[in-house]
């Protein structure tokens, strides 16, 4: 497991709202994610997959954004979605450090969207049925996008599993190389930890 991420101050306490720093994050990680998966466009192993590879890049770049315009407006310092995604020093990004991991190979692509898709179906689920009716809204929308994610990936893990030893060698060395990154997705940060206890958002460890 990684050692858990420092808490990043990128907002006065007083002046932003509670689920500000939270919001940032499912951005933050979306949007990661996304310019890693467009990375692929162009270089897929076939054309089908550089597509779809393509499209959920797209998916997730387009929750970023209703992440990081919810989140500058908790923030309330005038701040525009663009200021949040491309305006901050590189430390002040909160997401996991699994999104952020290269793509490698298309076997080691498919493992970290694997882990990832995994934890953001739950996730959304959790927050559509959660108190903040921002969030839940965001994560209704994003609901059906994912499910069609996880499967795409769940489908890549069985086909590379059962394929040949090749394809089984590189599964097994990207489980084994990326495996540490998926205990922080599960982790809690202190800022959750405390918008947990105070109902804010729903306990989805």
């Amino acid at each position: 497991m990684s050692a858990p991420q420092p808490e990043i101050a990128v907002a006065p306490a007083a002046t932003a709202n509670p689920l500000f720093p939270f919001v940032l994050q499912l951005a933050d990680t979306s949007l990661i994610l996304a310019h890693r998966l467009s990375e692929w466009c162009g270089h897929g192993p076939v054309l089908e997959q550089d597509l779809a590879l393509a499209n959920i890049a797209l998916d997730l770049l387009g929750e970023a954004r209703s992440y990081y315009q919810y989140a500058a407006e908790l923030e309330g310092q005038g701040r525009t979605e663009d200021n949040l995604a491309y305006l901050r020093s590189a430390v002040e990004y909160r997401n996991p450090l699994l999104v952020e991991q290269p793509n490698g190979d298309f076997a080691h692509t498919i493992v970290r969207q694997f882990l990832f898709d995994n934890f953001h179906y739950q996730l959304l689920k959790e927050l559509k049925n959660g108190p903040d009716t921002q969030l839940a809204a965001i994560a209704e929308k994003s609901l059906k996008e994912a499910a069609y994610h996880l499967k795409w990936s769940s489908e890549w893990m069985i086909r590379l599993g059962d394929g040949t030893p090749e394809s089984r060698q590189r599964l097994d060395k990207a489980i084994a190389t990326l495996w540490r990154f998926a205990g922080e997705l599960t982790t809690p940060t202190a800022t959750e930890t405390q918008l947990q206890d105070l109902g804010l958002v729903p306990d989805y460890a």
